[in-house]
């Protein structure tokens, strides 16, 4: 079985974790899939947005518990299970590093590690019946690593509600808190993220790569700072032949002939 499918179309790149026997649970052998492919994906400039969803019943559960447990037990196994985890990390810092717009498609369940991956992702779309959850308390493993993406998406007594408590929200929660982006039913679901995808894959490429970067690194930054620095960024997307183009186009209110 391969763990991890790509399929491009209309330059768009669709990821699919496909161990659905495991509801997608983020093992080694899936991290390490999908930081591969990003990369390749990074590298790939006939690509402008990337979709991430799950096979069978649910996106993403979270990390293997069974494969954790394996590594506890074993005599390394505090290095095994930092290694696991800072596997992650770099998995999911690579989503936000990534040029490409990154949008999660969400049905079934998004759970621990599974939320996290919906949270670090720039945009997510879900299907009514979604629900999400950092429920590792209620086994006794506190979502910490989670806690760090689910805490700059949402306000933080309804994070910390959700890591203490274990409880999971409904897909319409998750969109009032800002987890997500928007809803649709099941059957329409590839249909709504495809067309979020469709219209900005129509947008000029190299000023949506040159936002995406802005928008990370300015959010890090004190007010003072990040205006100097984004200020210095829109200089930088004047400079673009194609830029001037748009803004020519539309002072002349006709399409813009982009390279």
């Amino acid at each position: 079985m391969t763990i991890l499918l790509r399929t491009d179309q209309d330059q768009i790149a669709t990821l699919t974790l496909n161990d659905p026997d495991k509801l997608n649970a983020l093992s080694v052998a899936m991290l390490t899939a999908l930081h591969a492919e990003l990369d390749r994906i990074a590298a790939d400039d006939a690509i402008r947005v990337v979709i991430i969803q799950g096979a069978g019943r649910a996106f993403c559960a979270g990390h293997d518990l069974s494969e954790m447990q394996a590594m506890r037990a074993s005599a390394v196994g505090p290095a095994q299970l930092r290694a696991l985890f800072d596997r992650c990390t770099a998995m999911m810092t690579r989503i936000q590093s990534l040029p490409q717009p990154v949008i999660a498609q969400v049905h079934g369940l998004a759970a621990a590690a599974g939320c996290q991956l919906v949270a670090t992702c720039d945009l997510a779309t879900a299907s009514v019946d979604a629900r999400f959850g950092v429920n590792g308390v209620n086994i006794g493993l506190f979502c910490s690593t989670p806690m760090v993406a689910l805490t700059r998406n949402i306000a933080a007594k309804p994070a910390f509600e959700m890591l203490t408590t274990g409880r999971f929200l409904s897909a319409d929660e998750a969109q009032h808190l800002g987890l997500i982006n928007r809803t649709a039913k099941l059957d329409n679901l590839t249909r709504d993220t495809r067309s979020l995808a469709g219209g900005i894959a129509k947008k000029l490429s190299t000023a949506v790569r040159i936002g995406k970067q802005a928008f990370y690194a300015q959010a890090q930054m004190p007010t003072a700072q990040a205006y100097a620095y984004t200020g210095d960024v829109m200089v930088q997307n004047m400079a673009d032949d194609d830029t001037a183009e748009g803004i020519a186009a539309f002072l002349e209110k006709r399409d813009p002939d982009w390279s």
